[in-house]
Order: C-alpha cells, then sequence, then structure tokens
C-alpha cells in the first residue's frame, strides 16, 4: 500500500523540476512511511511513497523496465490478490522476476497484456505506467473504487495523485472551489468523477484513462452489470461461503502483522471467524481490534439505530474464535480535540465527514497502527447482501431519490441547516440531488420478466454499490492511511459483489432479515448473541461532555468575527447551537456545529479560493 502521484507535461523536460517532484511525492509521505523514490525522464515524472507490505526488500518504488523501444516505469498503490498466479502464467510466457512483489506481476503484466491486465487483476488498486515506448500514460483504477485516484489535464498533459493534496502541491494548479463542487461536498451522493476541487477530476472504478500527446482516452473495463441468478437458496449460501473462504485466505497474504476490525456485527464477527479459522490451520492466531468510548457500556440509551452497544458482542466473538483482542477506548477530549480533527480534514483535502465517528475512526486507525500494519474490515457488507434500514423502509424504497437521504436527518442530525440561507439557495441541492438520481438510475439493466418490486429493489442495491459504498470506501482509506495503515476490504472481491447483486432480493431477505445469505453462509462460525444481532451501524459517542467541547470551540469561532467561515454559514444560527443548555443540545445542533467547525479548519488549512457563480 502506497501514495502514488506524477507529471506528464509532453512539451518540457521534467528533469529541470525536480523539486516540483519532490514536492509532490512529499504529501504522499503518510500513505507510505517506509521508503520514497521518484523517477524523471524526458516528459514524464513519477513519485512514489511506500508501504511495505509484501516483499519488504524488493518492491521499492518506481519500478521500471527498459525494452528495445522506451522504458516502461510504474507506479502502484494497492494490493494484487492474486498475483501469485499471475506470476506463474508470466513466467510460462518468458518473463523473468527479479523481487518476489505483486508491484513486479503487475509491470510485467502490462507488457504483456497492455492495459488489457486490468481485466485480469484481483484486487485493491490505483496505478500509473509511463509507456516510453509510446510515450504515453497509463492510469487504472480498481473496480471498486477501493483505492483513491485523482488527475488533473493540463494544456500539455496531466498531473495525477492518490490524493488531492498530491495535484494541489504543484505551483500551477489553482485550489479553486466552485458552486458545483460545493453542491458535491453538501450532497452525500458520489457522483462518479466528480473531485470537487475545479479542473480535479476522480478517476471512477473500473476505468483506464490514457493520456497522449492527442489528449485523454477513456476505457471502462468493468462495471455492474444485471445477469440472470439460476442459483437455488442452498446452492447460492454455499457459494457465498467459499467466495468468502477463498476471499479471506488470499486478503491476509502478507509480511507484516495483520489483525480484523471486529465490531460485534454480522460482517466483521464473519470475517474475523474466517480469519481465525484460516491462521488456526499455522498455527497463529488472529489480532482483533474494537473502537470504544469511555462509559458506553454503563450509559448506554438505544435508539432508532443503535439497539444495543458493540462491546458485549465483540468480546462473545473474541472469546468464541480464540482472538488475541484489545478494545480501544476513546474519551469525549480526544474526539472533540481540534488537531484531531484537523488531521481528519488534511487526510481528506476536504470538510465532509461524518463528525465524531470520523475522528473516532481516526483515532482507532493509529493506536492500531502501533501494533498491526494490515487490518481487514467488514466494510461494504451491508451494500452488498442489503443491511441498511433503507432496504426495509418503505418510504425508501419507494422513494425518487437515492435511499439513504430518506431518513438521514432524521437518524443522523440534519448539518445543513448551519449553513447561510444565500449559499442554500445558490446550491438548490434539491435539484442537484434529483439530476444526480436520474442519472444514477438510468443505465440500470432489468432481467426479462422481473417483477417491479425486484426491479426496484436491484436498483436500491445498484445505487448502494456504485455510489454510497464509495463514499465509506473514501472515508476509511483516508483515514487509514493517514497514519500508515493498510485496511483490506473483502466483502468488495469483485466477484462476491457481481454473484450476490444477482441474487434476487427474495433471496438476499429470505428469512425477513438483513443479510439473509451471509448469516447462513457463516452460521457455524458465529455465537449465537451475533448471529441473533439486529443491524447497528458504526458507534457514535453519547458523551455530553464532547457537545459541549463542540460548543466551546463554536464560541471560540465566534470570538472571530471576520473568518471566511462566516461567508458560508449562518452566524446567528451558529451562536443559538453554541450558546444552548446542555440538555437542549439535539443531533440537529450537534452535526450543526460539527460542520461549522470542519469548514472553519478547512478554510484556515487550505485557503481555497470559493467562485459562487
Amino acid at each position: 500500500m502506497c501514495g502514488i502521484t506524477g507529471w506528464v507535461s509532453f512539451d518540457r523536460d521534467l528533469r529541470t523540476e525536480q523539486a516540483t517532484v519532490d514536492a509532490m511525492t512529499e504529501t504522499m509521505a503518510c500513505r507510505g512511511p517506509d521508503d520514497r523514490g521518484t523517477w524523471i525522464e524526458g516528459p514524464a515524472a513519477l513519485g512514489h511513497r511506500r508501504l511495505a507490505i509484501i516483499d519488504l526488500p524488493g518492491g521499492r518504488q518506481p519500478m521500471s523496465v527498459e525494452t528495445p523501444d522506451g522504458t516502461v516505469a510504474l507506479v502502484y498503490s494497492g494490493e494484487t490478490y492474486n498475483f501469485t498466479e499471475l506470476r506463474g502464467e508470466l513466467i510460462g510466457r518468458g518473463h523473468r522476476f527479479t523481487t518476489d512483489s505483486d508491484t513486479e506481476v503487475v509491470l510485467r503484466g502490462y507488457l504483456e497484456w497492455d492495459d488489457g491486465l486490468a481485466e485480469r487483476l484481483n484486487g485493491m488498486y490505483a496505478f500509473a505506467l509511463w509507456d516510453g515506448r509510446r510515450d504515453t500514460l497509463v492510469m487504472v483504477r480498481d473496480r471498486m473504487g477501493i483505492k483513491p485516484f485523482y488527475y488533473h489535464l493540463t494544456a500539455d498533459g496531466v498531473l495525477f495523485g492518490s490524493e488531492p493534496k498530491a495535484i494541489l502541491a504543484h505551483p500551477h494548479f489553482r485550489a479553486r472551489v466552485r458552486l458545483d463542487g460545493l453542491r458535491e461536498l453538501f450532497a452525500m451522493i458520489k457522483t462518479p468523477g466528480h473531485a470537487v476541487w475545479d479542473g480535479m477530476y476522480e478517476l471512477e472504478p473500473g476505468t483506464v484513462v490514457t493520456v497522449d500527446r492527442q489528449g485523454p482516452h477513456r476505457r471502462v473495463y468493468w462495471r455492474l452489470e444485471t445477469r440472470p441468478h439460476p442459483d437455488d437458496r442452498d446452492t447460492t449460501i454455499a457459494t457465498v461461503r467459499s467466495l468468502l473462504e477463498d476471499i479471506v485466505r488470499r486478503q491476509l497474504v502478507a509480511d507484516v502483522p495483520r489483525c480484523t476490525l471486529l465490531s460485534g456485527g454480522l460482517d466483521s464477527s464473519a470475517m474475523t471467524a474466517l480469519a481465525a479459522r484460516r491462521l488456526a490451520e499455522k498455527g497463529e492466531r488472529v489480532r482483533s481490534f474494537a473502537v470504544d468510548f469511555a462509559g458506553l457500556a454503563d450509559n448506554f440509551v438505544a435508539d432508532d439505530l443503535r439497539a444495543t452497544p458493540d462491546t458485549p458482542f465483540v468480546h462473545d466473538v473474541a472469546r468464541h474464535s480464540g482472538t488475541d483482542h484489545q478494545d480501544i477506548v476513546l474519551g469525549s477530549h480526544a474526539l472533540a480535540d481540534l488537531g484531531v480533527r484537523a488531521a481528519v480534514i488534511r487526510a481528506r483535502d476536504l470538510p465532509m465527514g461524518f463528525g465524531d465517528m470520523d475522528t473516532s475512526l481516526y483515532l482507532l486507525f493509529r493506536s492500531i497502527r502501533e501494533r498491526s500494519t494490515v487490518a481487514l474490515s467488514g466494510e461494504s457488507a451491508d451494500e452488498v447482501f442489503g443491511g441498511y434500514l433503507q432496504f426495509f423502509d418503505e418510504e425508501a424504497r419507494h422513494a425518487d431519490t437515492f435511499p439513504w437521504l430518506v431518513r438521514s436527518g432524521w437518524h443522523f442530525g440534519d448539518d445543513i441547516d448551519v449553513l447561510s440561507p444565500v449559499l442554500t439557495e445558490a446550491l438548490d441541492l434539491g435539484a442537484y440531488i434529483a439530476e444526480g438520481y436520474r442519472t444514477a438510475v438510468a443505465g440500470i439493466g432489468r432481467l426479462d420478466g422481473e417483477s417491479d418490486f425486484e426491479y426496484r429493489m436491484r436498483r436500491i442495491c445498484h445505487l448502494h454499490l456504485t455510489r454510497f459504498v464509495r463514499i465509506l470506501l473514501d472515508r476509511k482509506d483516508r483515514a487509514s492511511m493517514a497514519v500508515g495503515l493498510e485496511v483490506r476490504v473483502p466483502y468488495c472481491d469483485h466477484r462476491l459483489v457481481e454473484y450476490v447483486y444477482n441474487a434476487p432480493w427474495s433471496l438476499k431477505s429470505f428469512d425477513g432479515r438483513e443479510k439473509s445469505l451471509l448469516r447462513e453462509a457463516t452460521a457455524d462460525l458465529l455465537p449465537k448473541s451475533v448471529y441473533d444481532r439486529v443491524k447497528s451501524p458504526y458507534p457514535s459517542t453519547q458523551d455530553p461532555g464532547y457537545a459541549v467541547a463542540l460548543q466551546g470551540h463554536a464560541k471560540d469561532l465566534l470570538a472571530r468575527p471576520s473568518h471566511p467561515v462566516f461567508d458560508l454559514v449562518d452566524r446567528e444560527r451558529v451562536r443559538r447551537a453554541a450558546h444552548r443548555d446542555t440538555p437542549q443540545i439535539t443531533q440537529d445542533s450537534r452535526r450543526g456545529l460539527e460542520r461549522v467547525l470542519d469548514l472553519a479548519l478547512w478554510l484556515e488549512l487550505y485557503k481555497p479560493e470559493l467562485s459562487l457563480d
């Protein structure tokens, strides 16, 4: 796992631009604390920061191969889980390897199959190749968008990086956010290709973009397609189990300490149990980590989303699977700390997130990184198997909008109310979201004879797998890589995604519950408490001290009336929320204060040029 960046300028010799390439590369130091490297040849420059996972001495980058027709050089971020099989195939085709790394497999795979290599990879990856034989840059991103990749087209080439900060470090890039970027920032719909920053794009998942002297060329090598599902229930359950066992086996491969993220829910518990069983065969014990909040177990209050605290279920799984477990207990002071909040914003390059659930995730990962380098996560199982409340909510099922938006304000609080009336009117988020929804559902295929209900559920599943999950994957990648922790997501294996997506909803919910297929496929591995547990999302602190700390920070901000954040938010609404008595602090107030503080820090850290036209 690493951070990559680069610059192609067809009209220049970039060997005179080493300082700029170094500056872009160093912005990725958090993603790759173990090593750094740059490669420049004529119009192309590549930068790399490495987090060493496989073949620690042999996987240095940028990695290049000299051919009779020119140099081919690679910067690669991610993991290719089928690299052993690909390596064997390439050796059979005459290739000779000098390392044991998956990076070299990707490089030599490109020499053999050109950009058709993308279809052969199983993994999470974002990489770029400079092909000196053709003076062409080839940029590739994995099917589900697990690893990030951004680019900016210039007058004579392209800038790219794992994160926007690499491009923002280039002196010729203008750090500007227009009104459409602000819409994307506040809408929570993840428009494909949109990067918020003006002139910057996100390389879409499952896509190859090549850039030559004629400009960019785009090829989609994978998309989520509708296909018939011929298997009955028993066969489907057995296939899901078989896929999960293979996926976890592959994703446990590493030359560094591994662990699992354990919440006590079905997703992470099943994954942890599979990992524990696999490692036990080798005489090893899996490590597991869970987040908890000081005093939560004693003072927990159930709500519509969270009926039970995680910790008792976490401990049941740890005992049942024999993991080497540790709870990471966080206090409200750390969650509300402005330095931590600033670190989260620097990780994301944007003030878009989930409040204390973002800061706690960052703190959790920072603590885990002291003990492990690779973590397996249960992320995306809800999208794959149908786990969220909106899958079962009749209003969300029939709404002509993104289903997670129907009750998000009710469940999580509405942070948009704090924006200034002028900005709210200019954003017109309702129209933006409506257009995004129409675009998102336009190409979803329907099977012959598929009922209206089954097709509506297919659309809901498709939206979660192509829009919502990308919000969560980006959040998890940035928070983990900000501290040099690689998080792998077994439920995002494209084979599993394709198979379960095409199972009809009647199969996915055959027992009337969420994630029926996953529950039955792993039933023998789970303690009964977890098997019977109702879905509970990532935890949020209930300590009123957290809201009080937010109010204190907001009062400090109000004492700076010239702060640019007040060009975006309503000062009076902020004042009322900051001075509200503690028992009267609503979820809306808390979310609004989090939004204001995030915006203020972002404006201070990045000083973006805002254009509201």
